[in-house]
């Protein structure tokens, strides 16, 4: 977390208001990660009606009443069940906050430290929100919860400031009622050319299974960069490595260094995404229309993470539910031999503000993690647990998937969270377009995400 002084987040609040002061950078990689998930629910169009800058915490340290702002507002109600609950056994009052849509979530937030008015509990998207608030985080490093998490937000310096309360993953995910039909075993595809041998075993076979292509994948650079940039570049970052290895994001981050050979096998990769996808869909087409076509049962594979689960089962339910429900999993982004990690972690967090009721709020939160709060949090607002010892499996079609990588310990993290601001929107995403539309060869792939990755760090 880079060093602030407050001064510098009261003078930035001032110059900025509160909608120009957003999260961006590593955090707005987190957010756009929410916002396909937001999107699939259609449900992020406004704030709860708890939502008011009048409303203020007791800071007096009784710890009678604690104020929570959440960022994701479907479920609202889903949350203030849960403080309905924590009430009625403890005696302390949680106000639920929840805000969604157009709503900055961080600039109103540092209206509020201005004003005097900050909630005890509040949802943090990544590096960037963190480092808004410098110092001012209480660390739970002892909280029991800590240790039964992977997903847990640290810092080297301040400690676990970041309570996860789901989880997402990405992965290549998959239709297992056609790879079945294909005789293809997806625990096999842990390297490139067994992948590469389905996908040509599935494309000899697409009239038979009914496929419009192998892949649903696209690369379109102005409303799917992060898809591209962020969450297909992260395999890159991330891919096959242990939990904490930040071997590829130190190189990133040390004035946009890059290895040479693992990007080529990344980009040979990525060119079996761009031969075998919809080439409807590939350089132009839209959210929307990937998800459902996967949903239709059109794709074998589509190259989104877990959270379509939701637009499967909701928005596309009725198309879902005519290609048979199937069951659906992921495999890893296996671009080379041996890879055998779906990458997962927590899309946002909570944070306790250290002034506040601290160790009310910190009591609530683990409370949050145990099991009368997961069985709400899990079975109805249809979370994937974060926390090992849960045993609660979500009704999300990818939940057990997820489940079963990380209890068998096999997943790795997202470091690309702290990447530059706007690398996937202003340099990478533009690049993936340009490979898909067959500009690139991989060779010159290589050379311009090098080259453009260089650029970013550079500037100012």
């Amino acid at each position: 977390m880079k060093k602030k002084v407050i001064a510098v987040l009261l003078a930035a609040t001032m110059a900025c208001g509160l909608t120009a002061c957003g999260s961006d950078g590593g955090d707005k990689s987190s957010d756009n990660s929410n916002n396909t998930s937001d999107d699939a629910s259609k449900d992020n169009d406004a704030s709860g009606d708890d939502a008011s800058d009048d409303k203020g915490s007791d800071n007096s340290g009784s710890g009678d009443t604690i104020r929570l702002v959440n960022g994701k507002i479907e479920v609202d109600k889903h949350l203030k069940k849960l403080a309905e609950m924590y009430k009625e056994e403890t005696g302390v009052t949680v106000e639920i906050e929840s805000m969604g849509g157009g709503i900055d979530i961080q600039g109103t937030l540092k209206g509020y430290y201005q004003g005097d008015n900050m909630p005890d509990i509040f949802v943090n998207g990544g590096a960037t929100d963190f480092s808004n608030w410098e110092g001012l985080l209480a660390d739970m490093s002892d909280a029991a919860w800590a240790s039964d998490t992977d997903a847990a937000y640290v810092d080297e310096e301040y400690g676990t400031i970041g309570f996860p309360y789901t989880v997402e993953a990405i992965g290549l995910a998959y239709n297992a009622d056609i790879l079945e039909k294909a005789g293809i075993d997806p625990s096999k595809l842990t390297g490139p050319s067994a992948i590469e041998d389905a996908f040509k075993t599935l494309d000899s076979k697409k009239e038979e299974l009914g496929l419009d292509a192998v892949v649903g994948y696209c690369a379109e650079a102005t409303n799917l960069y992060w898809s591209t940039g962020n969450h297909l570049f992260s395999n890159y970052v991330d891919g096959g490595l242990e939990r904490d290895d930040t071997t590829y994001i130190d190189m990133l981050n040390d004035g946009g260094k890059l290895d040479t050979d693992r990007l080529t096998k990344f980009a040979e990769f990525v060119g079996l995404l761009n031969q075998y996808s919809d080439p409807s869909l590939l350089v132009s087409g839209t959210y929307d229309q990937q998800i459902l076509n996967f949903a239709s049962g059109k794709y074998a594979f589509v190259t989104q993470g877990s959270w379509i689960g939701a637009t499967i089962t909701s928005d596309d339910a009725e198309a879902y539910e005519a290609a048979g429900s199937f069951d659906v999993g992921m495999i890893p982004y296996a671009f080379e031999d041996g890879m055998d990690t779906i990458l997962t972690n927590s899309p946002s967090w909570w944070s306790v503000f250290k002034d506040g009721n601290a160790e009310a709020a910190k009591a609530f939160l683990q409370w949050c993690s145990e099991d009368k709060a997961q069985e709400v949090l899990v079975d109805e607002a249809g979370f994937i647990s974060p926390f090992a010892s849960c045993t609660r499996v979500a009704s999300d079609p990818f939940a057990q998937t997820i489940m079963d990588y990380q209890s068998a310990g096999k997943t790795s993290g997202w470091h690309w969270l702290g990447m530059k601001e706007g690398l996937a929107q202003n340099y990478t995403g533009q690049v993936f377009a340009d490979y898909a539309a067959g500009n690139l060869d991989t060779a010159k792939f290589v050379e311009t995400m090098q080259q453009v990755v260089s650029a970013c760090y550079s500037a100012n």
